[in-house]
């Protein structure tokens, strides 16, 4: 997940270019694109920003469409994945990216992401595209489908939240509002970043956990593990956390490890003498 989502486009990790892994993804998912989709309509290519523009760009070469830029993200909204909640998911989207409506208006748009973890995001936005004009609108993901929780500091929600989680790609679409969607298949997203592997150092593994389920540390699904993990990470555990915390400083926002008094006029924030 590191390459395909986390880490900057010039990254090197274990000795692999970010920046070209993903451009294999890209190409990859170009050939499986005409692979199912051998007839297909796309008329532009369009990534939703800013992890997916390196796939996205390899993509639109390999199809021989043109790859343009039809959002603009607002920098001051975090991940909306990780956001407790649907409703607040839902409206961080829209607040987050803005369409440029030229580049939608009467075309056949791919949209493509590094992932797809609820489809909250996804949903928001074929949506976005469709207000702007698209007349069709295709999605893929440089991704597999994420069906399993992560364990190892991700906080990819539990399985029930997960959008791939007992659907195929055919009802994944339907439910994300578009006309099909392509997802990266396992093999390929690993060969994406084998093959540029040093041969002195090659790659042999990775965890893959959230899409093959497979953990490293050797748990399995219906562990006593994953248990404790669905009560302490689901959108309702989030939420009471959230609505039970106690604010601090006088109804300003919290931070839980400043040690420093609150000033000593009541009712007010701690002034900030550098202003």
């Amino acid at each position: 997940f590191e390459y395909v989502y986390f880490a900057r486009p010039d990254s090197i990790m274990d000795g692999v270019s970010v920046y070209e892994s993903r451009l294999n993804m890209g190409q990859k998912l170009a050939e499986k694109i005409k692979r199912v989709h051998p007839d297909h309509d796309i008329d532009v290519v369009i990534p939703i920003p800013d992890t997916s523009r390196t796939s996205a760009l390899q993509c639109a070469y390999g199809l021989g469409r043109p790859f343009r830029e039809g959002f603009i993200k607002n920098r001051y909204i975090a991940r909306t994945f990780i956001m407790p909640g649907q409703a607040t998911r839902k409206k961080s989207v829209r607040l987050k990216l803005n369409t440029i409506k030229n580049e939608f208006e009467g075309r056949n748009v791919l949209l493509v992401d590094d992932s797809i973890v609820r489809g909250t995001t996804a949903n928001e936005i074929v949506q976005m595209a469709r207000d702007a004009g698209a007349a069709k609108v295709y999605f893929c993901s440089a991704a597999p489908p994420i069906r399993y929780p992560n364990i190892y500091g991700i906080d990819i929600p539990t399985r029930q939240e997960l959008i791939a989680f007992e659907r195929d790609e055919e009802e994944i679409a339907k439910k994300i509002g578009c006309e099909w969607v392509v997802y990266q298949d396992l093999n390929d997203l690993e060969d994406s970043v084998k093959s540029i592997a040093s041969k002195d150092f090659p790659l042999e593994t990775f965890d893959t956990s959230c899409f093959s389920g497979k953990y490293v540390t050797g748990q399995a699904m219906g562990d006593e593990y994953f248990t404790t993990l669905f009560a302490l990470r689901n959108d309702g555990a989030k939420e009471k956390r959230m609505n039970g915390s106690a604010q601090s400083n006088a109804g300003c926002e919290s931070a839980q490890n400043d040690t420093r008094s609150v000033s000593s006029k009541e009712g007010t924030c701690e002034s900030i003498s550098n202003l």
